[in-house]
């Protein structure tokens, strides 16, 4: 470790300890029935997401938490998975699970360990080092985490706890807690979309871009990628690097986007103040927003581009398919088209029912289509299955009073963004959003005690000062 890398912890260490105000324990810890005691917060998914989360939490002096992650340390979240841009998208002086401590800024942890010359010349974050960087973030502040841990079953256990049932190679064990957040990033509430005319196809000829490529695999072959966003340029871009014979992206729209919304939403008006719009206005926008989708740089862009075997085909939305005995035969409105194996990058659709660690509260989750409906030019099913969340982020019923613990289940994920946003998916977001989703999280538990609260006011005994016996003056009568 550099010198410059010590400085930058030990100048982390002191700047903890100077906001620490108020340093004061105020939670107890309650029993769960293992007779041990139950977590305040459990927090699922250890991506950029959960760790700033977590490090709100700490700093709001709520420190029996746990974070867990099914990957293994090291590949939470998608950086070294199947994110295949060389680096961020956002522009590097975004700042995020930081939470405006500048001594924990990627920026800070760059200059330490490569000078601030080599930050003055970086264009964008590589993707790798934000990894690093995460890792060494989750050091430095002490983040509780358990990696290769999977929830796997949410239900309630009474006296105001959940149950999750956590499924490692060790075995399954039960943790207790008062809150769970879901900080499942892109996929939390629902999964991975294939278009209905592909479904049918074996993995081994057509796979979602979340999904393991072996790119190695495709040199010298036909590639139809599906889709027109960043990340659909991003493994187009990695098949024509890996030597296939030609790639064919097909993008359903007469015009390829090239707006990029959440460039103009990054303010703190929006951020912060999205969430507190009526229905009807956050509605129109995240409509709008989402239905842009997520616009690439002018860099993906030219990384396929310089590929003479690149083929771009728009206005050409997948109206069937078929396997053939070399590959697929794909139906396009502008004709048909064969490749050898086909990449989706097709976005994620909301299906709780699909999440086993919701399948107990899955059918009373209140979606957007149950508290709202649009306009009839406004309509979208696909944003009409978002779930419709409360103030805090949780979860709500769509029949009053048959699930009523989901209001302890807290999503901080892509499927937050109907309701609150860029929030739990976006470096952008995070230091407006993580802390109203922290501020969410202590209200609920102060509020649940407060009556020990108020029996800890009234007993509380202790002098301030010594008040020593007034002497009567002089001449003064007893």
């Amino acid at each position: 470790m550099s010198s410059a890398l010590i400085a930058l912890e030990a100048q982390v260490r002191a700047d903890l300890a100077k906001i620490a105000h108020p340093d004061t324990e105020w939670l107890e810890p309650r029993i769960g029935p293992d007779g041990k005691a139950a977590l305040d917060v459990l927090v699922v998914g250890a991506g950029q997401s959960g760790i700033a989360t977590a490090f709100g939490l700490m700093r709001s002096r709520v420190t029996n938490i746990l974070v867990l992650d099914k990957s293994e340390a090291g590949r939470e979240g998608p950086w070294l998975t199947y994110a295949r841009m060389p680096t961020l998208r956002s522009p590097k002086f975004y700042t995020g699970p930081d939470l405006d401590i500048p001594s924990l800024t990627y920026q800070s942890w760059h200059e330490a360990t490569f000078g601030a010359d080599d930050w003055g010349d970086l264009g964008l974050i590589p993707r790798a080092l934000w990894a690093d960087y995460l890792l060494w973030f989750r050091r430095i502040v002490g983040i509780p985490l358990c990696n290769d841990c999977e929830v796997v079953e949410i239900a309630p256990a009474g006296e105001g706890l959940l149950a999750a049932t956590a499924q490692s190679a060790g075995g399954v064990e039960i943790l207790y807690a008062r809150k769970i957040v879901l900080a499942t990033g892109q996929e939390g509430m629902g999964d991975w979309t294939i278009p209905e005319p592909l479904r049918h196809l074996p993995s081994s000829l057509c796979v979602h871009t979340a999904q393991p490529v072996d790119f190695t695999s495709l040199r010298g072959k036909q590639v139809a990628v599906i889709g027109a966003g960043a990340s659909a340029f991003d493994n187009a871009a990695t098949a024509l690097e890996a030597g296939a014979a030609a790639v064919h992206l097909f993008c359903r729209r007469a015009e390829i986007q090239v707006i990029q919304p959440y460039r103009w939403l990054t303010f703190r008006g929006f951020l912060r103040h999205f969430c507190d719009l009526d229905d009807a206005w956050r509605w129109r926008f995240m409509r709008a927003i989402l239905g842009i989708r997520e616009g690439f740089p002018q860099a993906t862009y030219d990384r396929c581009a310089r590929h003479a075997n690149f083929h771009r085909h728009d206005g050409a939305p997948i109206e069937a398919a078929r396997k053939t005995g070399r590959g697929v035969e794909l139906q396009t409105a502008r004709g048909v088209f064969l490749a050898d194996f086909v990449i989706c990058g097709t976005g994620v659709d909301m299906n709780f029912a699909g999440r086993r660690e919701l399948q107990n509260c899955a059918a009373n989750i209140a979606v957007w289509a149950d508290r709202y409906q649009p306009p009839t030019d406004e309509r979208c099913p696909r944003l009409g299955r978002f779930p419709y969340l409360a103030d805090d982020y949780a979860l709500m019923e769509r029949v009053a009073g048959e699930t009523p613990w989901i209001s302890d289940i807290h999503v901080f994920a892509i499927a937050s963004t109907m309701s609150f946003g860029p929030s739990g998916s976006s470096i952008n977001a995070m230091t407006t959003a993580v802390p109203k989703l922290v501020h969410g999280l202590t209200r609920g538990l102060f509020r649940a005690d407060v009556e020990r609260h108020w029996a800890s006011f009234r007993a509380y005994d202790v002098p301030q000062a010594v008040v020593e016996r007034q002497t009567p003056a002089i001449g003064e009568k007893r």
